[in-house]
């Protein structure tokens, strides 16, 4: 017997979403984590925000929407106010009720400068890394490194001489511009809309972009994510990230190893390790050019496990750039990058750490 389509009322349920959503779900796992993390740093959240005045979206809100934002490839604040509006597993993420309306996706930019001026996300990803080194995840020994580029949110187009004061060409916001024959570089030009980005390109014959460096330090026994920096792009920008990110790491000082590429093969970064007391298990760089790995790095069968499993990185870029939206940045400039990534990469971290995790939540 064929049904009838009957026309939707208002009814009163006695339901939430906390039965609607599968005992066995994945995403079950990776909120219990988060939540363990967001009550640790509740006395945190509490100092950005006066005791006085009408309150406001709670951040374990907003840090949860950006973790889902990551998880579900939404590529915007406004898309994901609206999903959260009729999608059910994201209310019951955001400890929300079926009733409760969505917040204003203006919550996001309105709070995004208190975030970062509070370190809120980098605390955030530190305490999921803590969770993960409690749970015996992360190796303490061996680390890899590796960059990449992230596009900016701006086009070629919008490259000006620095000096160039004069008003934009008329012909609306996608106006003709011919730049052929000019001799565009970092330091004569300039993007109008995102000054920070710099012009770059992957390799010769390829297409020269406006980007920013995206840098992770890997721990080799799971592949988690101890450290992601976000800088300008340049020559030097992989090396110089790495010696930050490698000092600001936390744990024991000893001989650690750290495994890379051959585009960090340079003797000037190979001493900068070695006086860290960082094993440089980097892969020889031979064409045209003498290597400063020698033999004495090489011959260990341990030089040869980290050369296979620093591969393993690649797959944290792909995540990020295809599930975490990040193929092509939405926001302008280094900071508001930096949160974005920092979320986007503890949202990883709590993914792979969800897998490895045999206990249901």
């Amino acid at each position: 017997m064929r049904g009838r389509e009957e026309e939707q009322g208002a009814m009163l349920l006695s339901i939430t979403p906390e039965e609607l959503v599968p005992r066995d779900h994945p995403i079950r796992r990776i909120r219990a984590i988060t939540d363990r993390v967001l009550k640790e740093m509740s006395p945190v959240l509490g100092t950005m925000y006066s005791g006085l005045g009408r309150p406001s979206v709670a951040p374990e809100r907003l840090l949860k929407a950006s973790i889902l934002m990551a998880l579900y490839s939404i590529r915007s604040e406004r898309q994901f106010c609206e999903r959260l509006q009729y999608d059910l597993l994201f209310k019951w993420f955001l400890n929300m009720n079926i009733a409760t309306p969505a917040f204003d996706h203006a919550s996001f930019s309105k709070n995004r400068e208190r975030l970062i001026q509070h370190q809120v996300a980098e605390q955030f990803f530190a305490a999921v890394v803590d969770e993960a080194t409690k749970a015996k995840l992360t190796s303490d020994d061996h680390f890899t490194v590796d960059g990449t580029l992230l596009q900016a949110w701006a086009s070629l187009k919008s490259v000006k001489p620095r000096d160039d004061d004069q008003s934009p060409p008329a012909g609306g916001k996608n106006a003709d511009v011919d730049f052929h024959g000019q001799r565009r570089t970092n330091e004569t030009h300039v993007s109008k809309t995102d000054p920070e980005a710099r012009i770059a390109r992957k390799g010769r014959g390829q297409e020269a972009r406006l980007c920013f460096g995206g840098h992770v330090l890997m721990e080799n026994r799971n592949g988690l994510v101890l450290d992601v920096l976000v800088t300008q792009a340049s020559g030097t920008a992989e090396r110089d990230a790495t010696l930050v990110m490698l000092d600001r790491r936390k744990g024991p000082r000893k001989r650690v190893t750290l495994g890379a590429d051959k585009g960090y093969d340079t003797r000037a970064f190979i001493e900068e390790l070695r006086q860290r007391e960082v094993t440089p298990h980097v892969a020889q760089h031979t064409t045209r050019r003498r290597s400063a790995i020698d033999g004495r790095t090489t011959q260990h069968e341990g030089y040869r496990l980290s050369q296979r499993v620093r591969k393993r990185v690649e797959e944290i870029f792909g995540w990020m750039k295809t599930v975490g939206g990040g193929r092509k940045l939405r926001y302008i400039g280094t900071r508001k990058n930096q949160l974005w990534a920092t979320l986007t990469a503890a949202t990883y971290n709590l993914v792979r750490m969800a897998n490895l995790s045999a206990a249901p939540a």
